[in-house]
């Protein structure tokens, strides 16, 4: 019987990346995208054939992918350009802990493999839950602020602010993190973080190393609890920023000992 099931796709976002090897399914993989991390195996093994917003359509191409797998709006033109050259592309958009729930959901029933993915994900259910039974029952839970870039300011989008709650603090800016798009999540005036109080500050700025420094010395903020009491953290963007794999576990384990370590002060 003929394998029906994708055997050469090219991942341009790491996510997929990585939950195909947590799957076992690393050698379907062809072409990754450059800015790939986790797993460093997958740095070394697979050809890098995109950045985020560009890619090597003809390099594509050559590979002779059977599905191609993408992210986001921001990869339109990347898939149109693939689905004229005749190939198939899918994109996922997740924007959410659920919907990153459902997309790995969805990738294991691409290759054949949904029973695993379907179990991978009902543990992490069950480490959400319990995680949001601990923080329901948490006498205090702090303000958190989250930075995902730094000039101009952006705030954090909705799986990270949905991470913030699910590891026991409140979201900085809830009417923000529901927009999908960085642009509308732009804070115009620094200012208005420090009136908020955060009691911690994160910052994971894109791929760029984050610098508690700088905020310590923004004009206005020294007033500020988590400047004053120097609770200022980074979680590197590898770990929270991409929506799959990495932030439900490495991230979210980061963001639970932050808080942990500020109840403990």
């Amino acid at each position: 019987m003929p394998e029906y099931y994708p055997q050469r796709i090219v991942c341009l976002t790491e996510e997929t990346t990585e939950m195909l090897y947590l799957l076992g399914e690393q050698e379907r993989i062809v072409g990754i995208s450059g800015f790939t991390v986790r797993p460093p195996e997958a740095r070394r093994e697979k050809p890098k054939v995109s950045a985020f917003t560009s890619a090597k359509i003809d390099r594509i191409v050559e590979l002779e992918p059977d599905l191609v797998l993408g992210f986001s709006d921001l990869q339109a033109d990347i898939a149109a350009e693939l689905v004229r050259r005749g190939i198939d592309v899918h994109v996922f958009n997740q924007r959410s802990v659920d919907e990153i729930l459902r997309m790995i959901a969805m990738l294991g029933a691409m290759v054949g493999r949904q029973r695993d993915a379907e179990a991978w994900v009902a543990d992490i259910e069950r480490k959400l839950d319990r995680l949001r039974a601990e923080a329901a029952a948490m006498a205090e839970r702090p303000l958190v602020y989250f930075e995902e870039w730094y000039d101009p300011i952006i705030s954090g989008i909705r799986w990270v602010a949905e991470l913030i709650e699910i590891a026991g603090g409140r979201e900085c800016f809830p009417e923000l993190s529901c927009e999908p798009l960085g642009k509308n999540r732009i804070i115009a005036d620094p200012i208005d973080v420090a009136r908020r109080n955060p009691d911690i500050v994160i910052g994971s700025w894109c791929g760029r190393k984050f610098r508690p420094e700088h905020v310590y010395a923004r004009p206005g903020w020294e007033d500020v609890p988590a400047v004053r009491e120097r609770q200022v953290f980074e979680v590197k963007s590898a770990l929270i920023l991409q929506p799959g794999p990495a932030a439900l576990t490495d991230g979210l384990d980061e963001l639970c000992a932050i808080v942990r370590q500020w109840q403990a002060r």
